[in-house]
């Protein structure tokens, strides 16, 4: 007969083994996308890449400059748009939202508003913005991807803020400094860790959207840094040439999903470095 600490033993092991194999099945398909574009891509990436426009259709060669550029363009427009909105947000849910009506409404607009489709959010500044203007353009799109910003930042400032020991934040009112003051200069500097995670979570979150990039904006085959006008962007620019009958469209799509997945990780790995140097 199996004695108890036996088959307890034997429990844990089985699921030891079982946890392992989850984990195992949940990194194996992104283990294998990541190759598999490395595998792709990396042939596509060159200096004429980041430096050049993109070739007529069907002549082999230039490269995605403009695409580079304009991602970098939408994200600073969003980040603008989003970062203080989305932290002032979040230092009121955590200090004045919940002894309120309108804290736990704002909080649950907020995980509303994250779950809402991407698309959806396209669709509503091109009928906020794009119809208004009789344009395509980079404000449209910064705008688009501010939305889809915001609520991670205000959630993920938020918890931060919480995170701040109430027994801080008592000594500076005790000191004599105003609670605005002491938000300002005691409570944020504190929390600064977590709040730069969020916005840089937020980032990461955008940098790959395409759906709202379509209807806002557009797209542009040129350089271009005026933000009201069409601006090129990596996932519209992926999209364009995946889709297209070049190979050498097909090869350049490859090389743009190699860049923006390494922006993506780069930025989460730095969103959890920061998180744990909290």
């Amino acid at each position: 007969m199996i004695s108890t600490y036996r088959r307890r033993k034997l429990a844990n092991m089985l699921m030891l083994s079982l946890l392992g194999a989850a984990a195992l099945v949940a990194v194996v398909p992104l283990i294998a996308v990541a190759a598999y574009v490395v595998l792709e891509g990396a042939g596509a990436i060159n200096l004429d890449f980041f430096t050049q426009l993109p070739s007529p259709a069907g002549e082999a060669g230039g490269g995605m400059g403009n695409a580079v550029v304009g991602t970098l363009e939408l994200v600073a427009i969003a980040s603008a748009l989003a970062t203080p909105t989305g932290v002032m947000a979040g230092i009121y849910l955590a200090q004045q939202g919940r002894g309120t009506r309108l804290g736990p409404l704002v909080r649950l607009l907020s995980d509303v508003l994250n779950g809402v489709p991407t698309i959806v959010v396209g669709l509503f500044v091109y009928g906020l913005l794009v119809l208004t203007t009789g344009s395509f353009s980079a404000l449209a799109g910064g705008v688009a991807l501010g939305v889809i910003m915001l609520p991670v930042i205000a959630r993920t400032t938020e918890e931060a803020v919480l995170q701040v020991p109430s027994s801080v934040r008592e000594a500076a009112l005790a000191l004599g400094l105003p609670e605005w003051r002491a938000t300002l200069r005691v409570v944020l500097p504190t929390a600064r860790s977590g709040i730069l995670t969020g916005v840089i979570l937020g980032v990461a979150r955008i940098s790959g959207e395409t759906a709202p990039l379509l209807f806002t904006a557009f797209g542009n085959s040129f350089w271009s840094l005026d933000p009201t006008k069409p601006i090129a962007s990596l996932p519209v620019q992926i999209y364009n040439f995946a889709t297209g009958p070049y190979e050498s469209w097909h090869r350049q799509a490859w090389g743009a999903a190699l860049v923006l997945m390494t922006m993506v990780l780069a930025l989460n790995l730095a969103a959890r470095w920061l998180s744990r140097s909290r």
